[in-house]
Formats: C-alpha cells, structure tokens, sequence
C-alpha cells in the first residue's frame, strides 16, 4: 500500500515539470555591418501561445511576418518553440536593444544589444587632386572620414611612408550615433616637394581594411641657385666662368650680375666670363636669378693669387726721446702673406705683425724703417717709413776732412737731427763765425732732405790751416751737439805722372794681348806634332801632263832641274816639323831595334796620283842605305820602302843621257865631279833642308843627294851614303803641291785624291 502511494506521487511530480515553460535560447548582444543578415536567437519550452520581439521596449508584432517592419520576421518551427528574430540588410535604425517575450507565460528573455557598425565614406583631402603651394610656408594637409560609427582612424603616408604628428579631431553627427574624423598633418614645402604625394587612409570595425585617398603637391618656389667658378683658383690677370645654376617653379625670367654690389650690364645670362683682379678676393661676385615668385642672389668670392698690395700705408712719424711709437703697415695678398719690419740697412727683424712698436726710443732709433710683405712664389711689397725722434744736434760729419794746399778748401758738418738746429757756430783759434765771410774763412748753410748741411771754407789753404782745429757747434731746442774736425793735407799726383801711368798700363796690356796670341799659334802650330803616322800610304807621283822635249842646251836642263829641285823642297817642306820631330822619337829609342814606321796625318784616305796612263819614268826609292860604321846606331831591319810598295814615288822625264847625271853618291860632303857648284840646288840632299844638328852630315855619314841620271833599268847599285834623318826624313818631305807653282806650270801636274 504504501509502495503505490509514492508511486502516484512520483507521477504526479513529473507531469507537473512537464508542463513548466521556459527559454532554452535567448537572444545575446551582437555586431553587425551595415548590409548584413543577423538572426537574433529566441527558443521557448512547453510554450504554444503568442511569442513577440519589442525593440527598444517597442512590440514589433506577432505572427511569422512583420508586416511593418519588412526587414524583420521570425524564423523557426512553433512546435519547436524557435522564434528566432532575422533581419536582413542590416541599417543604422537596427541598432537597438532586442527582447523575446512570451506573453501568455508571461516570460522575457535577457535584452540583447544589437550594435550596427558603419564604415567611414570614402576620405577626403582638401585641395585634391593637386594642391598649389608655396615653398617655405607652412600649411596643414586635411583628410576627413564621414559618417563612420565608431568613429573612422586616420593615418598620413609620404610617398609610402607613415607620418606622425597629425592632429585628429571627431565630430558625432545629429543621429548620435555616427562621427566624422578630421586629421591635420603640418608640412613646410620646399622644392624638393615638387611632385610628392601624400595619402590619408581612414579604418574603423567596419572596414578593417581602411580607405585612402591621394593628393600631389606642386610647390611654387622662387629660384634656388648654385653658383660655380672655374677654375677655382687663378693668377691675377687669369680668366675665370662664373656659372649660374637655377632651378625654379615656375620658370625662371632672367639674371642679374654684380660685383661688389655693382650691377655688371653687360651680363644678362646664367655665365659671366671675365679676367680677375686682386679685388676679386675681396670683392663678391653675385648671380640674382628671379622668377614670379621671387628672386634668390647667390655670391662667392674668387681664390686669386696675387702679390702683396697695400692696405695701410704706414705714416712718417716725429716724437720725443723716452716716448713709445707704435708704426702700422696693413698688406693683403693671397696666399697668405709673410710680414717683417725691419730697419733700413739692418736684417734683423723687428715685428711680424701689422704693428711695430718700439718702446722708450732713443735718438739711435730714429731712420727709416721697412715694412716687407711676401707672398710666397708670387711677389714681395715693401714701404717705407721715417721715425723721427725729436732730440739734441746729432752731427754726423768726417773727423778728418782733406784739403789741396794752395786751393780752395772745405770743412763740412752736417746736423741730421730733429728738430733742425736753430743755430750753428764754427770756432778755430781765436775766431768763432756762424754766417757770412771773415778773412779767408765763409760759413755757408744749406738744407738738405735728411738735414742741414753748414761748409766751412777756406780760401787758399795755408800750412797753419793743417795745424788747426775746427769746432762745429749746433743748438736746437733740446740742447747742443759739437764736434771736432781736423784738416789734413791732399796729396795731389803731377799731370805727367798720371799721363805716363795711362800709357805704362796701355802697353802692358798690348804686350799681354801680343803674348796671348803667340801663345795661341804656337800651341796651333805644337798640334801638328802630335799626328800620330801609322803606315807608309801617301803616295807622290809627279807626272807629266805633255812629254818634255830633250834639250841639247845644258844649261837650259840645269835651269829645270833646278827648278824642279826648288819645287821639291817647296813640297817637302810642310813635313820638316814632323821630321824633326820623328829625328828625336828615334834618336831615344833606336837601340830597341823595333821598326819604326811613317805615320800617315791622312791615315791612307788620301793618294796623290797622276794620270794612270803616263810614260815610263824615272822612280826614286828611298831604302835603307846605310853604313855599319862606329856609329852608336845597331842594324836596322830593312826599310819597308821598296820597289814593289809604290810607297814614295818620284816620277819624272828624264832629262837626258845617262853620262851626264851620276846616281852614285859622292864620298865626300862636296858636291859630285862633273857637277858645278852652281847646279847644288839641283841636288835633293839634307843640307838642303836644314839636317838634323845631332846627325852633321860630315860626322861619317855622306851626304845624300838624289840625281836626274836614267838606268838602263829600275835596279841600281846600293848607296854607300847614309841618310843621317833616315827613312823618316825621305818620306816626310813629300806633300801636295799647288798647279800653280813653278813646277807645276812646268810639267801641268794634276792631284788626284782616292778615298
């Protein structure tokens, strides 16, 4: 029993929770885009009755279909218990507070908030697409985002890049719900602004993405300028190019040139080419360029090298004795200048400065002084400049003065102190005279640019005037000065000695000048000495140009071979010197039995030679014909002069028979028999020339003559005569003749010269 009575209260209990009506769903706070669907979520349990939404407290009516609100209606099954709220396309006036009521259980679901975000329209920049500004004034760019709930973000981009420092301002509209966004970003344009450009993007929840806009600045600037010079540093006197380089928005309307503030009318465009001065340093030129914006000048100054000028001029300056002076030079010059002050005559350098200054001076410092600029490599400036230290007479004259006895003599003092003397007295024995003539005695004044110059002279000086001394006194303002001169005789040299001195000097110069041009001709005429001859390779020939007829008169053939003999010597004669010379090179060394050999001055270039085709003439050769007699000479290797060497060759006409000329050499030093002593000079011999002094020719030796005989062939009987100069002195007497000598007139001989 009592098992069944829990069990109907079981029963009871579960049938009463069956019947309980609640919300399983209830609507929640959400978000959406405007133009969006969102479903607001409502499911109620063990409900069947009437179940409607309120919005904002407002019913918006029962059934599926919202007939006023046509956006919104319910989804979902009744027997379910859905009654979810849709709205579509969602707007501003959705934005709200939303309710689920079922009114017959009298059940209300939580308030759910609804929010409807709203992007921003699309931003704007003011002055889009392109804004005009002016360089150098600052200007605020805007961006505005309307409309947007929240309110839009907006952020500033140059050229892709972020900015900062914008000033963001919000504006909520009449509905209170949507705002306006204003950012300002602060620019000061320049030229480098041209073409730039600038964006605003502007986000919120609604478009995470953002939206931008663009804008392009075009920065109207007056000219910016560059201004050049080439080449940049000069000489003075060099040309230089100024060139202008401009840049402006909008163009540019012309140029202007000045230098040193003064227009240039001759330049009117963007070079000026001019020559430079030094005031180019000092001086700027300027280029102003202008356009309608306004103008820009531009100047520079020009690196010229120039020699020092002068900018201070220092001033001639007097002062007293203990006081300070201070002398001003001013240079300029480029580069930099080197100054010194020095004091005239002196090296030693006493300021490097604009300014000397010289303390407690003295009358010691009184003189000129030199202000010396150097520019280095470029040029040197100086001025000059007198101190002048006021003080007692300073006398400057000689001690000692000289005088001609019996003539007009002068004792001179001159004062160079400032001030100059008030008074100057001279004094001498018993006199004192300051002007005017006493006796023989005149004092005489004269001012000069340095000082005053007082003479004392002397009419007709006396001995007593050597004997005496002169006292030269001078006063100024500052006290006196004195001095002592003593008069010492001249000593005047005659007339004839100065006349005879002029003409002793005349002729030792001339006796230099005759000296120093023989010593020149003798040194020309010692060079032919040092010819060196290496081989026997002149060769002579004398050759007939037209046969000679026989003469049967004797006399007529003396006359010819005289003639011939005399031409002979003529030609032989220009080697003598180098004979003599041979003579004593062999007299040192003949006992070594070397070979001595002819040295040739032509060296062999050199081959005097007649017709090729000539007839058959008498050739003389010169061997070595000698005796071995108690001479102190040893044998000598045989001569190289031979008949084959064609060395030496004398050729000639014969002059007639065989009888009448004798080839042999005579024994003794007279002439040969049957020769007259008239016919000597027909024979070729060494006392002809002058022999030897060391070799007489009567010292054992015969004499050596050549003959005009014809052998019946060209062998002939060795010489018993030797030839005290030998071979040297045979070969060296041969040398070139002229056609114009007596010879040659004669016999028409020709040189011939083979190289």
């Amino acid at each position: 029993m009592r098992i069944l009575f829990l069990c109907l209260l079981t029963l009871a209990d579960t049938r009463g929770q069956v019947a309980q009506t609640r919300f399983v769903e209830e609507p929640e706070d959400q978000t959406v885009v405007a133009g969006q669907r969102i479903v607001l979520s409502c499911v109620v349990l063990n409900y069947s009755g009437i179940v409607q939404w309120t919005k904002d407290g407002l019913a918006l009516g029962m059934g599926q279909g919202l007939k006023a609100w046509p956006r919104y209606r319910i989804v979902g099954t009744a027997d379910s218990g859905q009654y979810n709220l849709e709205i579509t396309d969602a707007e501003l006036s959705d934005d709200a507070v939303y309710e689920c009521q079922a009114t017959e259980a009298a059940l209300r679901s939580r308030r759910a908030k609804l929010t409807v975000l709203i992007p921003p329209e699309d931003p704007t920049i003011d002055g889009a697409p392109e804004i005009l500004l002016r360089a150098g004034t600052p200007y605020n760019l805007t961006c505005r985002a309307r409309s947007a709930k929240p309110a839009a973000t907006i952020v500033w981009y140059r050229d892709g890049l972020q900015q900062d420092g914008a000033i963001t301002s919000t504006e909520v509209l009449a509905d209170g719900k949507r705002e306006t966004t204003t950012s300002q970003l602060a620019i000061n344009p320049t030229d480098l602004d041209i073409g730039r450009v600038f964006s605003c993007r502007s986000t919120n929840d609604a478009i995470p993405a953002g939206k931008e806009t663009f804008v392009k600045l075009n920065v109207h600037h007056p000219p910016t300028v560059t201004l050049s010079i080439q080449p940049q540093t000069v000489q003075e006197g060099e040309r230089v190019v100024f060139t202008c380089m401009a840049t402006a928005n909008p163009e540019i309307k012309g140029y202007r040139w000045a230098k040193g503030g003064v227009i240039i009318e001759d330049a009117k465009e963007n070079k000026y080419d001019t020559q430079v001065d030094y005031t180019f340093f000092t001086e700027p030129v300027s280029c102003e360029v202008h356009n309608d914006i306004g103008s820009t000048n531009v100047s520079t100054l020009v690196d010229v090298h120039f020699a020092p000028r002068i900018v201070v001029d220092p001033k001639p300056t007097i002062t007293d004795i203990g006081s300070d002076v201070t002398l001003t030079c001013v240079w300029s010059g480029n580069p930099p200048l080197t100054l010194t002050w020095t004091k005239k005559e002196s090296n030693m350098v006493l300021s490097n400065s604009n300014q000397l200054y010289l303390k407690s001076v003295t009358q010691a410092d009184a003189g000129q002084y030199v202000c010396k600029a150097i520019v280095p490599r470029i040029g040197v400036g100086e001025r000059e400049v007198t101190l002048f230290v006021n003080g007692p007479p300073i006398i400057s004259s000689e001690a000692v003065q000289y005088a001609v006895r019996g003539d007009r003599g002068k004792v001179e003092c001159f004062i160079g102190s400032t001030p100059p003397p008030d008074r100057i007295a001279w004094a001498w024995k018993e006199n004192i005279l300051e002007a005017g003539t006493l006796e023989r005695y005149t004092v005489e004044r004269t001012n000069t640019g340095s000082g005053v110059l007082s003479t004392l002279t002397i009419n007709n000086v006396m001995d007593a005037d050597f004997q005496t001394r002169y006292n030269c006194t001078a006063w100024n303002s500052f006290g006196p000065g004195t001095a002592i001169i003593q008069l010492e005789e001249k000593e005047v040299l005659p007339v004839g000695i100065i006349a005879g001195a002029t003409i002793g000097a005349s002729i030792l110069v001339i006796s230099c000048l005759v000296a120093l041009a023989c010593f020149l001709y003798r040194r020309r005429k010692g060079s032919r000495k040092d010819v060196t001859l290496r081989k026997l390779d002149i060769k002579v020939e004398t050759v007939n140009r037209e046969p000679l007829t026989l003469h049967a008169d004797r006399e007529e053939d003396t006359a010819s071979v005289s003639t011939a003999t005399r031409v002979m010597k003529a030609i032989y004669s220009s080697f003598k010197d180098d004979v003599d010379l041979k003579q004593d090179l062999r007299c040192d060394t003949i006992d070594t039995r070397e070979e001595y050999e002819l040295k040739d001055p032509t060296n062999g270039y050199y081959n005097v030679r007649a017709h090729e085709d000539r007839p058959s003439s008498r050739t003389v050769l010169y061997a070595d014909y000698r005796n071995p007699g108690p001479a102190r000479y040893d044998t000598r290797p045989p001569s190289r002069l031979s008949h084959s060497s064609g060395y030496a060759q004398l050729n000639t006409y014969s002059r007639g028979p065989a009888s009448d000329y004798n080839a042999e050499a005579a024994p003794g030093p007279g002439p040969p028999p049957g020769t007259a002593g008239g016919e000597t000079a027909s024979q070729l011999s060494y006392e002809n020339y002058g022999g030897h002094a060391a070799f007489p020719a009567g010292a054992g030796y015969a004499t050596y003559r050549l003959g005009y005989g014809q052998p019946p062939s060209l062998d002939r009987a060795p010489y018993d005569a030797y030839d005290p100069m030998g071979k040297y002195a045979s070969a060296t007497r041969f040398s070139y003749t002229s056609q114009h000598s007596d010879y040659g007139q004669r016999f028409q001989q020709r040189m011939q010269t083979h190289v």
